[in-house]
């Protein structure tokens, strides 16, 4: 038992003697990791004032639009509605559904609303990108992709505007291959859970739509509400991981894609009321986004430094057309345009890198182990309880200002431990009130388009915003260990589009 104790206190005072260099470590990652994301700061900037516009378009052009639905009876209809009361021409827009492993009557409101409907069974393979494949495949077989120059893609909770199409078919005829919209929703106050998902696409419009729009990069598509041309899909739909939308905004930057934002085009969709869904929806992001990551992280990263000459295998027959493109616009456009496609990849990859985890791992190793180790060699005096640099430490160490001595051993290590702790959960307790401005600022600068609701229940949702980010964060932890399955997400909300514009 001595040589065991022996064995053990000379490994922990090793390891605790490695806390200097370790902390210089610790200090310089954290440079790093703040430093890739420092443009997000130019970005909330920029997305403060402006966003891109679109001329009027001088054509109007023929869409495809796609909807995946798995037992969807409550909204299917809604959602179908909008699209025919929509200011475009009618026999401009084909709308295609895929009854998606339904055991209700889906299928037969899809049909009697106007849609072509298919009906897909297939118990094994039930992601949406699953059922996006298999309906890209029928349409090809019964009408061939190539007879609509665009598709639209929306899930069966949504509710357009009913000048979405023609303000989504402004900026694809300036150009645009794809597009994504402005995302509201329709049950923002049913409770503080719908809320702070609410509050999260209105400020991915601010922080990451607008800007990107207007520096023409590559914004994030988001599940829903988006157009593309039908050249990403000549060759099908190839995206059925558990967030197609992350895996397709990856690959199409990778291969030198634009994604642009249109702020004019706004449509609705259903958010989850129960904590117990919302779990579950985060959790398959979180795995989705690790799966992206791991994935296309590879072809991003070389992207960064060697440009276009490295393109991934999806969309290999545009290369030699984009040479050819390439030679046509001259050696100052291409050189711009490797800067604008660099950076769009660079962007992307620092979205899709779980630096949240990467913080984690830097964190327990050591500012809690190593940190322990070093206090169980050495002892440490002074110890602030309510260290660190945040409002809050700083207000209660005025008032409070707590020292801790430890000694050395093994109960100085695992008191030690306990501080580090301590002060970090100090420190998200005060970066959770700082988070609330941001919701203080979507209230203010999107007024006009959330809906109507009490100055309580506004300071509700201000006050319950920041778990939308700590439930990210630590579902983030629990899929890099945790198999996921697809699984759908209940909406039975029975609002229309009539509903909200007699709100509006």
């Amino acid at each position: 038992m001595e040589a065991i104790s022996n064995f053990f206190d000379t490994l922990l005072r090793a390891i605790g003697s490695l806390y200097p260099v370790s902390k210089n470590f610790y200090n310089i990652l954290g440079t790093i990791l703040s430093a890739v994301v420092i443009h997000k700061t130019f970005y909330f900037v920029i997305g403060m004032f402006f966003t891109r516009k679109f001329k009027q378009a001088k054509k109007k052009h023929k869409y495809g639009i796609v909807i995946a639905a798995r037992n969807e009876k409550y909204v299917i209809g809604n959602l179908i509605d909008s699209i025919n009361k929509q200011d475009y021409p009618k026999d401009l827009l084909t709308i295609f559904v895929v009854a998606d492993n339904c055991t209700d009557n889906t299928a037969e409101i899809a049909r009697n609303k106007g849609a072509i409907c298919y009906e897909r069974n297939d118990s094994e393979h039930r992601t949406k990108g699953y059922a996006l494949e298999y309906l890209f495949e029928k349409i090809e077989e019964d009408y061939g992709r190539d007879k609509f120059e665009g598709f639209f893609v929306f899930d069966a909770d949504n509710l357009l505007k009913s000048d979405y199409i023609s303000k989504m078919n402004d900026a694809f005829d300036e150009g645009c291959k794809i597009i994504t919209s402005y995302r509201n929703t329709k049950n923002f106050d049913e409770n503080w859970i719908a809320s702070t998902y609410a509050l999260h696409w209105i400020r991915s419009i601010r922080t990451n739509h607008r800007a990107r729009s207007v520096l023409h990069l590559a914004t994030n598509i988001q599940g829903t509400g988006f157009l593309f041309a039908n050249e990403i899909v000549k060759d099908g739909w190839h995206y059925t991981s558990l967030t197609e939308d992350r895996a397709l905004t990856a690959d199409a930057v990778a291969q030198g894609y634009e994604i642009t934002y249109q702020d004019e085009a706004e449509f609705f969709d259903e958010q989850p009321v129960s904590l117990k869904v919302a779990l579950r929806q985060r959790l398959r992001w979180s795995k989705g986004h690790l799966q992206a990551f791991a994935e296309s992280g590879p072809y991003l990263f070389i992207n960064i430094f060697m440009g276009k000459k490295y393109i991934k295998t999806n969309w290999n027959k545009d290369k030699e057309v984009m040479n050819r493109k390439q030679k046509k616009i001259g050696f100052w456009s291409n050189f711009l345009e490797s800067i604008r496609h660099r950076f769009a990849s660079f962007d992307t990859l620092v979205q899709l890198t779980p630096i949240s985890f990467i913080n984690l791992c830097r964190w327990l190793i050591i500012m809690v182990f190593i940190y322990g180790c070093m206090v169980y060699s050495n002892g440490i005096s002074e110890v602030a309880l309510f260290g660190g640099g945040t409002w809050l430490a700083k207000l209660l160490r005025r008032y409070l200002n707590i020292k801790v001595n430890l000694d050395p051993g093994i109960g100085g290590m695992l008191y030690a431990m306990l501080i580090a702790i301590w002060l970090r959960i100090l420190y998200r307790i005060g970066n959770y009130f700082v988070s609330m401005w941001m919701a203080v600022y979507l209230f203010i600068v999107e007024q006009a388009r959330i809906k109507k609701m009490s100055i309580w229940k506004k300071l509700l949702y201000v006050f319950t915003w920041p778990t939308f980010d700590i439930i990210g964060r630590y579902t983030i932890y629990i899929a890099l260990f945790k198999k996921v399955e697809w699984k759908p997400i209940p909406h039975e909300s029975k609002v229309t589009i009539d509903d909200l514009n007699k709100v509006g």
